[in-house]
């Protein structure tokens, strides 16, 4: 008999995956069709799913059970083959297989298993093996004790193919990666530069905000950002920085972080104490690290000016926080950079750390004043002028010394009373036990109460605010002196001045202006024991002038020595009860300084302050020395700028006002008659005011400056040669130097002086002819300028001479004008006293010659 055919048993196919509803995307078009055709999509809600997947499932003539061990071993089976099929897979080509697709738009082919004979045995050996297992429908079935035991056959028989393949080849294993490596490295090599960098800022972006949103859950991201922030890329770095600025600044307390001691660490504490804990030392780790970088990158020129801005702007927000001395060396070290904004975002923090001590107790500025005290010693005094300019922000508390003498005698008080409190307690025999041991308990508790207050007070102490202010003002003030003794000491005697190099940064003594107004701000807080050698520097600061042969380093400009003028009489004003100075030889120097005073070169501002301070303010002056100063000043306002010019007549009216005896020089008579004083005649070239004898001189300059070509200053001039009360009389009376000095600089920008020679312009032009000389070409004067000075001092003293020639042209024309009108008035009066007669007498005596 013939064999039976075995029946193969068909599998149903294998279902979708189970989708969850939150996972299912709807699209737009899906929901407009289901909301226009409800009544279709109604069956949807009746399906019975379950019945439906268990009539799919179901096998005819086969049980449940049965059904799921054939599942089982097909699945079994198409692992296998999948792991061969990658271990020596081929692809299929593209035209027999429908690729995959990725999200990333990749298409991806399946791996088809070459046909060999190998293959053909394999599927032969699977044929029979179904044909063992009862797929086919044969009558024998293994149980399944056999069933397991064929199972753990065939995966030994896997596993040992497995290590027989992987030491046959072992190289080609390592040569060849897995199809997903190969795909990841590809995708890197794909991704841009442009694209890691937004992922990169992205993530920064997500890190701040998660951080300042949550700081305690979220403060490891500070490491993530600090390697972020260690990128190639320059651009990543700075916004790494810039944002790690941000977060630090919003999430760093308001209180000086003190790591636990190891006995600390040792005691058990609560959940609470651990987590804060953790977390400082989480912060004060990544706060320490982000310095480090900031002072690492400070010194590269790619993110000098990022570090610089980052440090500046934490000294201003966080100063009572860890690692201050840190950010104050850093700052301090750029406060005389030669960059201008790195210079002045370094001062401002400065002034700011100066300006709230309240957010540090003053100890930010005690270190801050000794670091720029040190920085201007070891640069030998050759800074810019802006590192020392920052003292000027300091305040003082005067009043720190009364209020201890009134707490001393409160003390006292309290002293007395206990005293005699004391006494009427040993004169009392019977005092009860009880009410002593209550009061002790009290005055413990009292002090208790106190002690734990002061120490919870925001506010230092009296004395500790003392303590610092002291040593503010030790550091600033010996830095004043160290400027000071610099400035005397000659080029050649300073250590590290290269007195060869011609030019100098910011000048010979760069920092003794701020220097000297720094004196003059806090000259009442200098011990008296230092005024006398303070005054004498002063003075010798003030005479030092150079020889012509002398280098300029030895010798300071004239701004520089009125400076040292004005500080003087500042100090002795401040002081004026404790010291007895004479102060002749500062006015000496000013009646020499006005001489040698130069609009373009020196500086007007300082010049109206000495005028304000040492002639106009104080005591009435003597009357030789004033008038003096009158014929002085009206000498230099021929020279002066027009500013400096109405500073100069502001102070002469207002020395006139006080010295009624000077007012004999506005007479046009010379000699000075009974009030000449001892000097009969004038002496202009004379150093001392009181030898000059300007008593017996008079003020003609002003007769010239009535003519000024500034409005304002030729009718000032014309109202002080008068003392008229005119309303411009007012104003100088009540203007000080140094506001004409303003008033008129500001007055400059918008003045014309052109307009008053627009007559003369449009004479020029219609005679065709100029009155100028003729002009040569510019550029043999562009490499003389001692040329072209001369060259343009003669062009404006012709435009002087052509306006003076103007008003004198038309005073004469009106004057021959008015003679000729009366010469013909005479003509026709005598015509008609002759009469007629006279006419026919001209007449027939005409005849003859006719």
């Amino acid at each position: 008999m013939g064999k039976k055919k075995k029946n193969k048993v068909i599998l149903p196919p294998e279902l979708p995956p189970e989708i969850a509803d939150k996972d299912v995307e709807v699209s737009d078009e899906d929901l407009e069709f289901v909301e226009e055709n409800r009544k279709y999509a109604r069956f949807l809600k009746a399906l019975d799913t379950k019945s439906i997947t268990k009539h799919v499932t179901r096998v005819a003539g086969q049980k449940d059970d049965a059904v799921e061990e054939l599942y089982e071993k097909r699945n079994k089976k198409k692992s296998v083959e999948k792991d061969r099929d990658e271990e020596d897979g081929v692809e299929i080509d593209p035209v027999d297989a429908l690729p995959v697709k990725s999200l990333d738009g990749k298409l991806y082919y399946r791996i088809g298993k070459p046909q060999s004979a190998g293959s053909t045995r394999e599927g032969e050996e699977d044929a029979d093996e179904n044909e063992d297992d009862g797929v086919h429908g044969s009558v024998v079935k293994l149980t399944k004790p056999e069933k397991k035991a064929k199972l753990k056959k065939i995966r030994k028989e896997e596993k040992r193919k497995a290590k027989e393949h992987v030491e046959v080849q072992p190289e080609e294993h390592e040569v060849q990666p897995s199809h997903q490596a190969k795909v990841l490295a590809e995708m890197k090599e794909e991704l841009s530069a442009e694209e890691m960098s937004t992922r990169k800022k992205g993530r920064l972006a997500e890190l701040g905000m998660a951080l300042l949103a949550d700081p305690e859950k979220d403060i490891k991201s500070l490491h993530e950002m600090l390697q972020i922030s260690k990128d190639e890329d320059p651009d990543i770095v700075k916004l790494g920085l810039l944002s790690l600025l941000a977060v630090f600044k919003d999430i760093i307390p308001g209180y000086r972080i003190r790591l636990p001691t190891e006995k600390e660490r040792e005691m058990t504490v609560s959940k609470a104490v651990k987590k804060m804990r953790y977390h400082e030392s989480m912060l004060l780790s990544s706060y320490k690290a982000y310095l480090q970088k900031l002072i690492v990158l400070e010194k590269q020129a790619l993110f000098h000016h990022v570090s610089v801005r980052c440090m500046c702007t934490l000294l201003e927000a966080v100063p009572h926080f860890n690692f201050r001395d840190n950010l104050l060396a850093a700052v301090v070290r750029n406060i005389s950079s030669t960059d201008d904004s790195i210079r002045k975002q370094c001062c401002a923090a400065i002034k700011s750390i100066f300006a709230n001590e309240g957010k540090h107790r003053g100890e930010a500025t005690v270190g801050a004043v000794k670091l720029i005290a040190d920085l201007v010693k070891t640069h030998n005094c050759q800074l810019h002028p802006d590192s020392v300019e920052v003292f000027l922000c300091l305040s003082f508390d005067e009043d720190l010394g009364k209020p201890e003498s009134s707490r001393d005698q409160k003390q006292d008080k309290m002293d007395k009373r206990k005293r005699k409190k004391k006494f009427d307690e040993t004169n009392k025999s019977e005092e009860n036990d009880r009410k002593k041991s209550r009061k002790q308990l009290l005055a413990k508790t009292r002090e208790e109460v106190s002690a734990d207050l002061k120490a919870a007070s925001v506010a230092p102490d009296v004395s500790e605010r003392r303590s610092i202010q002291s040593e503010t003002l030790s550091a600033v003030f010996e830095t004043y002196f160290r400027i000071l003794k610099g400035a005397m000491e000659p080029a050649e005697m300073r250590p590290g001045v290269n007195t060869s190099n011609s030019h100098v940064r910011v000048g010979a003594h760069p920092l003794l202006a701020p220097c000297l107004n720094g004196l003059g701000k806090f000259s009442h807080l200098i011990d008296l024991d230092f005024m006398g050698d303070l005054m004498k520097c002063l003075k010798t600061l003030a005479s030092c002038v150079g020889d012509s042969d002398a280098p300029p380093e030895n010798c300071l400009t004239v701004s520089e020595r009125l400076r040292c003028c004005i500080v003087a009489f500042k100090i002795m004003r401040n002081n004026l009860d404790a010291l007895n100075v004479d102060l002749q030889e500062f006015y000496v120097q000013l009646y020499n300084l006005l001489l040698e005073y130069r609009p373009d070169r020196d500086q007007g501002d300082v010049l109206a302050e000495a005028l304000k301070i040492m002639l106009c303010e104080g005591r009435q002056h003597d009357m030789q020395r004033a008038a003096a100063f009158i014929k002085r000043l009206a000498t230099s306002c021929l020279s002066l700028g027009s500013a400096e010019t109405m500073a100069a007549l502001v102070t002469l009216r207002s020395m006139l006002q006080k010295n009624m005896k000077c007012r004999n020089l506005l007479e046009n008579d010379v000699g000075g008659g009974s009030v000449s004083g001892s000097v009969a005649k004038y002496q202009p070239f004379a150093s001392d005011p009181n030898q000059s004898g300007a008593l017996a001189s008079v003020l003609w300059e002003l007769s010239l400056l009535s003519k000024h070509y500034h409005p304002t200053i030729s009718s000032a001039a014309a109202g002080i040669a008068s003392m008229s009360t005119t309303p411009n009389q007012v104003y100088m009376a009540m203007t000080s130097p140094q506001q004409a000095f303003i008033d008129l600089s500001l007055e400059k920008e918008s003045f014309d002086p052109k307009s008053n020679l627009g007559a003369s312009i449009r004479k020029r032009k219609k005679t065709g002819k100029s009155s100028l000389p003729p002009s040569n070409e510019p550029s043999q004067y562009s490499k003389d300028e001692e040329g072209l000075k001369v060259r343009f001092t003669e062009h404006f003293d012709m435009l002087r001479d052509i306006t003076e020639n103007e008003r004198l042209r038309r005073e004469l024309n009106r004057v021959e004008s008015s003679l000729r009108l009366y010469d013909e008035y005479k003509e026709v009066k005598k015509k008609k006293l002759e009469g007629p007669k006279t006419k026919t007498r001209k007449k027939t005596a005409r005849l003859p010659e006719s």
